[in-house]
């Protein structure tokens, strides 16, 4: 049996999620399923949610969506990038630049 090594150029979506309320605002990354880029944002979305409620992790997102549960959020697309390492690398260069007020450092 031969073992495939894991695809490394996989687009991923960047995106960012916004507290209309408040107006804090969290930059994330996940792989995109396909072209189905928003709905791999909604998928991610609700996984932070759920963890928010079901764990009690003390991260600035989980915190926020404890705190601000009646808020409305938004998403939103900010870029598709290719490759896990580039994805990353711009996430990062994102965060940095746009100072994202819920994101864990």
């Amino acid at each position: 049996m031969t073992i495939r090594k894991k695809r490394a150029d996989r687009n991923h979506v960047i995106y960012k999620v916004t507290c209309v309320d408040t107006n804090d605002t969290y930059i994330g990354l996940t792989v995109a399923n396909g072209q189905a880029y928003v709905r791999s944002v909604k998928v991610r979305w609700q996984k932070h949610v759920s963890r928010a409620v079901c764990e009690d992790k003390a991260w600035g997102m989980c915190v926020a969506l404890r705190e601000l549960a009646e808020c409305d959020w938004t998403y939103e697309i900010i870029e598709i990038v290719r490759g896990r390492k580039n994805a990353h690398a711009r996430e990062r260069e994102l965060i940095a630049e746009l100072a994202p007020t819920l994101n864990t450092f």
